[in-house]
């Protein structure tokens, strides 16, 4: 085996194991932070041993036990990691056979207490999504730098004081329970989230979409979903995430340039996508109660995927959604979202008076798609000079080079 054959193999391991590994390690020490330095111990050893050796039959049952060697040793180092000797002494997992079946114990119960760790709102947004890609997606500090398109010393050091805040904050290692769940589950559903539309729409940079932050996003919202079956906006926004994946190859033309909804070719959609995404609608429909708001995007997300031309789309529904959206979680944005649906459902008229009454929100100040959604409104009332006005705003409001490009474009059309 090559090195970088190896190299492969256990990046490919990594990414399968880490969250596992990291998870029962937090439950024994009682600290994500050591947890994590930890696995990484073990993950430098496969990388020193592995081209040599080759890969083991068991991968994940070798870092595990490579992981509580280290521990052993920490613990035999006395003052210095006192209080993983005391922890292990009260847990009464001495035994490494009893130390390594401590860890496989209560997996499912492990992988959700460290989602909602990672997630706790204690810590600043940015850091969540950080902490999350890096102990929940295996994602080295690079790779998220690389995403988010800043310094890697910046990751660094939002992990680093995330841990801080975590420990200092004595945060419990543990899945919430009553009233405190539903807030610390939105929280875990806002991170992943975040995590997709960054993928899905990159706010920066020259790429229009970022696939591999999708697919992150969708394997930790498809974790959470077997983790939490009865939760139902747990699979809404499964389903939402699902049904937007199932686009993501026909947004981007051949060079690169972004291809807007109604412009795309439905056949280069992904069909499995589409019928995972509406399986998990139902399971959420089928929980009951009222719809919450990933829900209620899913089930806007669905009556595009089950469109088969634009033509056939059923903006009507999509304007009542929007109205249930915007009762249950006012924002201007939702209100910008839901005025294209009535430009569609009802003429750009009824767009464009919703569109005015947000103009003077602060908090669509500096929103490049405010100036581009009146600019295209604009455009279909025939008020063309307006229109070149607000679409060459909103290009010089925008971060992404290639919605730039579209905008410019567009302009230039007029």
């Amino acid at each position: 085996m090559t090195r970088q054959q190896a190299a492969d193999a256990i990046d490919a391991v990594w990414r399968i194991e880490s969250a596992r590994l990291i998870a029962g390690l937090a439950r024994i020490v009682g600290d994500i932070g050591v947890a994590e330095d930890l696995a990484q111990d073990a993950l430098v050893a496969a990388l020193e041993q592995w081209p040599e050796s080759g890969v083991p039959d068991n991968p994940g049952a070798w870092l595990k036990h490579r992981a509580i060697d280290q521990l052993r040793r920490q613990k035999m180092q006395g003052k210095k990691h006192e209080h993983l000797g005391r922890e292990l002494e009260e847990r009464q997992v001495s035994p490494e056979s009893a130390l390594a079946a401590a860890i496989d114990d209560h997996v499912g119960d492990d992988l959700l207490s460290l989602i909602f760790t990672a997630c706790h709102p204690v810590l600043t947004t940015e850091a969540r999504v950080a902490l999350t890609l890096r102990l929940l997606g295996g994602l080295t500090t690079d790779e998220i730098a690389r995403a988010f398109l800043v310094p890697k010393a910046t990751i660094q050091q939002r992990i680093v004081r995330a841990k801080r805040t975590l420990a200092a904050a004595r945060v419990p290692f543990e899945v919430p329970r009553g009233a405190e769940l539903a807030q610390r589950l939105e929280s875990v559903l806002e991170v992943i989230y975040l995590i997709f539309n960054e993928g899905y729409s990159a706010t920066a940079g020259e790429a229009w979409v970022r696939p591999a932050l999708c697919e992150d996003a969708l394997r930790l919202g498809r974790i959470l979903a077997e983790l939490a079956p009865a939760e139902a906006e747990v699979h809404g926004l499964v389903a939402l995430m699902e049904i937007q994946a199932s686009r993501v190859r026909a947004r981007v033309g051949p060079g690169g340039e972004p291809i807007l909804l109604l412009d795309q070719d439905r056949g280069r959609w992904d069909h499995l996508l589409i019928r995972r995404g509406l399986g998990a609608l139902e399971r959420a429909e089928t929980l009951g109660g009222a719809y919450g708001p990933y829900t209620l995007q899913a089930a806007i997300a669905a009556c595009h995927a089950r469109a088969r031309t634009p033509e056939e789309t059923d903006w009507t529904r999509i304007v009542a959604l929007y109205d249930g959206l915007a009762q249950l979680l006012p924002s201007p944005v939702v209100e910008l979202n839901r005025a294209v649906a009535l430009g569609m459902a009802f003429g750009p008229a009824a767009g464009l008076e919703v569109v005015d009454s947000l103009t003077t929100d602060p908090a669509l100040a500096g929103y490049h798609l405010l100036p581009s959604v009146r600019g295209d409104l604009l455009a279909k009332l025939g008020r063309f000079e307006e229109a070149r006005a607000e679409l060459a705003r909103a290009a010089e409001l925008t971060e992404n080079v290639r919605e730039r490009e579209l905008l410019i474009k567009k302009r230039e059309a007029l």
